[in-house]
């Protein structure tokens, strides 16, 4: 991409190209052996008594440039001096490089130093632990490690939304502020009062959604396949690696689908994400196989590769129990399948991603739909190998009178979900949708291990402080 900025030069507009490391990388031969401007920061500087390199970021790529420099430069000197992270302006050549772990470098014309950082400069060290890190968020972008893990998460935003739209479903919002719990676990932050009046704003008590599943919904009877992508929140006082008070997000919902075309919808989104972020972030996915998971580009090759196999809730236990296996969490039917059980079902004896089907009625949902043994509902999870559980969705209750059931037997207030019902007395039909958490794909996609560390400014138990 190409930038162009318009200046006024003796009372005439004139455009200026403006270039970016991206496009010097893209089309190398365009530039060789041409005058060059370029903006961008230190990553890193060698110098000694008559010559200097640095290497150069400026953010549209995840690669660098060397910039060599010499003592012919007026401020050489002052150039030698400067420190890692500090910002730049070069003008200078493009030449092929003598170096053979580089193609091309940058000579030097002239640098001028926009701003040199400070001596306590926090990221002076080529290597901190993900937990120092933590505690410097507005800076820790700046390393190598978050700016792949950033770049990922952005370019799988766009695989998602790619691979919704070529799918003809509608991209919708759904609202942030609500009065119903969607899961019905009670887990929701309450919107009470507003600054300026002791009142409550919206003149009942509200919340801060945990989905946006049921709003969704009410949109399939207009337009059939829709999806939203947004922020959700949950008050669950969990302060372990997996778990934020606050993440993305998405959720398609589809009319006329059953369970079956709901898990053939999950495999393929997750099919076409993988292969895209695969396509698009290799320099990206390179640095993580290196320096987080040796195993990330193998595994998600996999994901490709493998055929999705699906197993009843009920013959899953039964594996877990004759596994012999001593689990932390005992293992019998009707409980929540933990982390354990689901890499155990996937890594040892699937060996490859797996659906579970039809899970007792009493660890699920209100709204998902019952099936005719009156003990389970028609929901699914999609679990991989290394991580478990990714994808979780179900065929919803289309029916008026059970659905009704549900809500009281779950002790809602039926006066929360009258909207909701009314779906189902007005041209109800089969419908199904998935849930699938941004920053637990990310994870998966990075290899990283707590997802404190793929949200740029994490929410968590005791931890808001940017």
């Amino acid at each position: 991409m190409i930038y162009f900025l318009t200046l006024k030069i003796d009372n005439k507009k004139t455009k200026v190209k403006l270039l970016i490391l991206k496009d010097i990388l893209d089309n190398k031969k365009d530039y060789l052996n041409k005058e060059i401007k370029l903006d961008g920061w230190v990553k890193n500087v060698r110098t000694s008594k008559n010559i200097g390199f640095i290497e150069l970021n400026d953010g549209s790529d995840f690669k660098s440039i060397q910039i060599v420099f010499d003592n012919s430069l007026e401020n050489y000197n002052n150039i030698k001096k400067i420190t890692i992270g500090s910002s730049i302006s070069i003008v200078g050549d493009l030449i092929k490089s003598l170096n053979d772990n580089q193609e091309f470098e940058i000579k030097a014309k002239s640098i001028n130093i926009i701003c040199k950082n400070n001596e306590d400069y926090p990221l002076q060290k080529k290597r901190h632990t993900l937990e120092y890190l933590r505690n410097i968020a507005h800076l820790r972008p700046r390393t190598n490690t978050f700016k792949a893990i950033f770049r990922i998460r952005s370019i799988t935003s766009y695989a998602i939304h790619k691979f919704f739209n070529d799918s003809g479903f509608y991209y919708i919002n759904t609202p942030i502020i609500t009065t119903s719990d969607c899961e019905g676990a009670g887990e929701m932050f309450s919107v009470e009062k507003s600054k300026n009046n002791n009142k409550n704003f919206f003149g009942k008590e509200t919340f801060l959604t945990v989905s946006g599943q049921l709003s969704a919904e009410t949109l399939i009877y207009s337009l059939r396949n829709v999806y939203t992508f947004g922020p959700t929140f949950r008050a669950e006082n969990s302060n372990t690696p997996r778990h934020a008070a606050e993440f993305w997000m998405i959720e398609p919902e589809m009319a006329f689908v059953d369970l079956r075309g709901c898990m053939n919808c999950a495999e393929k989104m997750l099919r076409s994400v993988v292969s895209y972020v695969l396509k698009n972030a290799k320099d990206e996915l390179d640095f993580c196989n290196k320096f987080i998971n040796n195993n990330i580009i193998e595994r998600l090759e996999n994901i490709i590769d493998s055929k999705f196999k699906i197993m009843e809730y009920t013959d899953a236990i039964e594996i877990l129990k004759e596994s012999k296996r001593e689990f932390e969490y005992d293992v019998e039917w009707g409980i929540d399948l933990q982390t354990e059980h689901e890499k155990f079902l996937t890594n040892e004896f699937a060996k490859s991603p797996l659906f579970i089907v039809n899970y007792p009625k009493n660890i699920k949902a209100f709204y998902m739909r019952m099936n005719n043994d009156n003990k389970t509902v028609a929901a699914m999870d999609l679990l991989v190998p290394d991580v478990g559980e990714i994808i979780g969705g179900s065929q919803r209750e289309e029916r008026y009178e059970i659905l009704l059931d549900k809500i009281k037997k779950d002790k809602l207030d039926e006066k929360d979900y009258w909207w909701y019902l009314d779906l189902r007395k007005y041209g109800s039909v089969i419908h199904s949708g998935f849930g699938m958490g941004l920053e637990r794909l990310v994870m998966y996609l990075t290899g990283i291990s707590n997802i404190r560390d793929v949200i740029p400014y994490p929410r968590t138990v005791n931890s808001a402080n940017f």
